[in-house]
């Protein structure tokens, strides 16, 4: 502030005849942009620089250079401040209009050096129209000296106004400005406001955006339209809003390319709503309370009595909270002015503190806020801030204007408004771990701020409250571990069983953080107690090794419990102890591992009675990974204590069968979760090795990781997509030491560098698809990277099949002409082709040079598996999918187009009519790409009849149409009649 002050005596210092340079501005701006963040702070120093700065405006002498500057310094203030605030400080007097309006006048609306000059001129000239003056008393008369009629006053500051509404700079918004403020005046509403609506309608009218210039106009007379309507009254603006929003719509404004103009647009449709729909007055009872507490104040005794009775039928659960909320305020009035009696206190007190807490639930969110805020003023106005509940308000409200409402002074008060002060309570987090903690420390508070978490919030409606209520009680627990023990858990445990599910949710949390918290006082007691001496305590345990084997023997029996209840028929109680095994601590697990693993890996194992327990199995393979990071590794270490040589290869074998989980049912692809827990077990498992004996990860399990992570990366799912790439990244990059293994890592690394680890976008199909389909390059890769792009390929996401078809066709252009890598890949599809989904993409390959010999393997391998793969099927999808590998088979010479032949005239029999129909349309655009197939003598009765057979019924047995491939393909036909058909 000491910088400000001495800015503003620099600026009030006259700078004689020389000028300030540029240097001045910059470290004016530069000083200025200190305060950007609290500009507030100017606050007391604004009226003192503008005075200084306009000193230099208003003197004759100066020139304008230095007027100029003057004004760029006072937009330079405007612009961390906000012109809001700056605006009323101008000098706005009478005297001031007609210099202002000279100096508007003197002005070049073009100039681009000067535009910060007519900004503040416009600004300082809407707050001088504020004065209450006709603006006819301003003209006198009209006639110059020199017998030229001069302008009226309100036509030049309109005329003024229009001219800088279509600049291109900012002064074109401080004309807005103008424009909301000069128009609603008295005087200039009645004769103007039609006029100048129906100039400004007619230059949008006239405006295109699709032009610089129209742009600039359009987006000046939309300001100035938003503006108005913000600031005009709704009776004066009414008669010309649906005239404005017809114009509006006529603008098509959504449909511009400039955001400025589709945010403007927006702004004024929003106002000419308001303007349309009446205003709602709201429900706000203080002036029934108050006037309550004056009748009340002239009423006898009694009578003032039956108005309390009265009130305190307000505070009924049948009534709405408007009730509660006008009885709150008409009892603090009351209390404020001394009308409550003595023996009401003990009927207003509990209504007080229901009211304190009150919190009903409204859909998908609650109210009671109001009435909560209410009841703080009661408590202020009958002095009550004594009471434990307010400072429990404080602390653990909901809404954060209640915590300041009940912000003050406490007992305690010093020290507990230093922690709990009105800017503290502000954020919720901290007021629920930090500042309850600090209070709970006192003795009066400890119990009733304990008991307000275990009654009120832990069985909360909002799970964020019951979460942290629980931490709290966490935190508090170490300033009454006994009441804790002893009171607190015997009420929990009940409810943590209960029919409620938000009081059961926080039950258990509670149950957990409390007993958390006095295992963690226990360690500590027993750390003071060695490190003290107290020997006497460890030799009175060894005199009880009977109770030590019994807790023993319990902790075997909760582990086969919880075991035992992983074959569970009901699928959330395999989740639940599920998640229990892997929260458990080292010292149940040790001797009893392998039980718990093998417990783990039936639940992953799916059967027909549980194909279904998507989330057990889910649950199952997170759980591994957690067990696995708490007993730890040791290579040569018991299978029944540690990861080690004897166990490891079995948790990757259930960890890896998690990522070939497809199952499906009514909620879609669940066995997404399946993989998607699995993968991370894997990643989670293997960084465990990594980090601690790399050597148990052999070469055999680091592809299969890897080669499924690059499968799961190449399928049409964006989710598990993008979750599959990540893992795939984190193990390749991870430096920690390096993961052993992986084939291909410096190609690998050439695909998918370091640098770009964070920055690939794995949900974008476009991205992602041309970076997986270069692993099928990669011998080790290509079978499952094929896997997963062909599903992807027979996907029915626009853009997930558009992506990854079109790189998989990239690939296979790139490699056509390498017979090895050619061969190969067709090798690796041919092991594909057994999968129905993967008949998909097939068409696409017939463009290849193998397509021209009648002997390559693939076409025939492929026209047997397709053929195996629709017999005696009634899957449409399939169907409809070897239609189009038929058809792109049919270029193949001799005996494998009679074949092809053959299937489609069983397909155009099919009992399906889709199938009939889809058959008839692809031999026909057959027939048009490859006209060589049949003899021309008969192509267009053929076309003629597979027409029909697109419009309507197809037939149901062979056309006697003779197909000629290089003999009578009818005789063909004849003679397979009896054979028995491939459906």
């Amino acid at each position: 502030m000491l910088l400000v002050g001495g800015l503003s005596r620099e600026i009030g210092q006259t700078p004689g005849s020389g000028l300030m340079f540029i240097t001045d501005i910059l470290l004016f701006s530069g000083i200025m942009d200190k305060y950007q963040e609290q500009p507030h702070l100017l606050d007391h120093h604004l009226e003192g620089m503008m005075n200084s700065l306009l000193e230099i405006v208003w003197d004759s002498a100066s020139p304008p250079p230095l007027v100029h500057l003057a004004f760029k310094f006072l937009y330079i203030i405007t612009k961390v401040r906000g012109y809001k605030r700056f605006l009323p400080l101008f000098p706005h007097e009478v005297r001031d209009l007609q210099p202002v309006l000279d100096m508007l006048a003197k002005q070049n609306p073009r100039d681009p050096e000067t535009w910060e000059t007519r900004y503040m001129l416009l600004l300082w000239l809407s707050m001088i129209c504020l004065i209450p003056f006709d603006l006819a008393r301003f003209d006198g008369n009209l006639v110059s000296l020199e017998g030229q009629a001069r302008q009226p006053t309100m036509d030049r500051i309109l005329d003024i106004a229009k001219c800088y509404l279509v600049v291109s700079d900012k002064a074109r918004d401080a004309a807005a400005v103008l424009v909301s403020k000069f128009i609603v005046r008295p005087d200039v509403k009645q004769s103007r406001m039609a006029d100048f609506l129906e100039w400004v309608l007619s230059m949008l009218s006239k405006s295109s955006s699709q032009t610089m210039e129209g742009t600039v106009i359009v987006n000046g007379m939309l300001q100035a339209l938003a503006q108005l309507f913000k600031h005009g009254k709704r009776e004066d603006c009414l008669p010309y809003a649906a005239t404005v929003l017809e114009c509006l719509d006529s603008c098509k404004l959504s449909e511009s390319n400039q955001m400025v103009l589709r945010k403007l647009g927006m702004k004024l449709v929003q106002r000419l709503g308001l303007t349309f729909v009446k205003p709602k007055v709201a429900k706000w009872r203080w002036s029934a309370a108050k006037g309550i507490g004056r009748i009340t104040g002239r009423l006898p005794k009694e009578l003032a009595d039956d108005v309390i009775g009265s009130l305190l039928d307000c505070f009924s659960f049948q009534e709405t909270d408007n009730a509660w909320h006008g009885g709150c305020l008409a009892l603090a009035e009351l209390g404020r002015r001394g009308l409550l009696l003595p023996s009401r206190i003990p009927d207003v007190v509990p209504v007080m503190l229901k009211a304190l807490t009150y919190d009903e639930k409204r859909g998908a969110c609650s109210v009671g806020s109001n009435v909560r805020d209410a009841a703080c003023y009661v408590c202020w106005a009958f002095d009550a801030s004594t009471s434990p509940a307010l400072v429990i308000a404080a602390v653990f409200d909901r809404d954060v204007n209640c915590r300041r409402a009940a912000s003050g002074t406490f007992p305690h008060g010093i020290d507990i408004l230093t922690a709990a002060d009105y800017f503290a309570v502000g954020n919720r987090v901290n007021c629920y771990l930090t500042i309850s903690v600090y209070i709970a420390g006192f003795p009066e508070y400890t119990q009733p701020m304990i008991d307000h978490l275990v009654n009120m919030k832990i069985n909360h409606w909002d799970s964020v409250i019951r979460e942290l209520s629980t931490k709290a009680l966490h935190n508090i627990t170490p300033q009454a571990p006994e009441y804790m023990a002893n009171v607190v858990l015997p009420r929990l445990l009940p409810l943590s069983v209960g029919s409620d599910l938000h009081t059961r949710h926080g039950a258990i949390l509670a149950c957990a953080e409390i007993t958390h918290a006095l295992c963690k006082l226990l360690k500590l007691f027993m750390f003071l107690a060695v490190a003290g001496g107290w020997q006497w305590l460890i030799n009175d345990s060894l005199r009880h090794l009977t109770l030590v084997s019994s807790a023993a023997r319990q902790h075997i029996k909760l582990v086969t419990q919880y075991v035992s209840e992983l074959q569970n028929s009901e699928e959330m109680i395999r989740c639940g102890f599920s998640r229990a095994l892997g929260a458990l601590p080292r010292f149940l697990l040790k001797g009893r591992l392998q039980q718990v693993l093998e417990g783990l890996k039936k639940v992953t194992i799916i059967s027909p009675e549980d194909v279904s327990f998507a989330e057990a199995r889910r649950d199952a393979l997170i759980a591994i990974a957690k067990v696995c990071q708490t007993v730890g590794v040791k290579g040569d270490g018991s299978q029944q204590e540690f990861v080690c040589r004897d166990n490891v290869d079995q948790i990757y074998a259930t960890l890896l069968t998690g990522v070939t989980d497809y199952t499906t049912d009514s909620r879609g692809d669940v066995g997404g979760w399946v993989r998607e827990a699995a993968m991370t077990s894997l990643m989670e498992v293997t960084l465990l090795l990594v980090q601690n004996e790399a050597e148990l990860i052999n070469a055999s399990i680091c592809k299969q990781i890897m080669c499924w992570l690059a499968q799961q990366s190449a399928e049409k799912i964006d989710k598990f997509r993008a979750h599959a790439g990540s893992v795939f990244l984190t193990l390749l990059h991870f430096d920690h030491p390096p993961v052993p293994h992986i084939p291909h890592r410096e190609e690998l690394e050439r695909i998918f560098p370091r640098w770009q680890k964070e920055t690939l976008n794995w949900n974008a199909a476009s991205e992602a698809f041309p970076r997986i389909t270069q692993l099928l390059g990669l011998p080790a890769y290509q079978y499952h990277v094929l896997l997963g792009l062909s599903v992807s390929v027979g996907g029915l996401t626009e853009t997930t099949l558009r992506y990854s078809a079109q790189s998989l066709f990239d690939h296979m252009k790139k490699i056509q002409s390498d017979p090895s890598a050619l061969g190969s890949f067709c090798e690796t599809l041919s092991s594909l082709a057994a999968f129905p989904l993967t008949l998909l993409p097939f068409p696409s390959l017939f463009s290849l040079p193998f397509c021209k010999s009648d002997v390559h393997p693939f076409p025939v391998k492929l026209f047997t598996l397709c053929k195996e793969e629709i017999k005696r099927s009634k899957d449409i999808r399939k169907l409809r999918s070897s239609i189009g590998v038929f058809c792109g088979l049919i270029q193949f010479q001799g005996d494998m187009r009679e074949k092809v032949f053959f299937q489609l005239f069983l397909l155009l029999c099919h009992p399906f009519p889709i199938i009939r129909k889809t058959t008839a349309s692809q031999v026909y655009e057959m027939l048009l790409t490859y006209s060589d197939v049949v003899e021309p003598a008969i192509m267009e009765q053929a076309t003629a009849i597979l027409r029909a057979g697109e419009e309507g019924p197809v037939l149901r047995e062979p056309h006697p149409v003779t197909f000629r491939a290089k003999q009578p393909f009818h005789e063909h036909l004849c003679s397979d009649r009896s054979r028995e058909p491939a459906f």
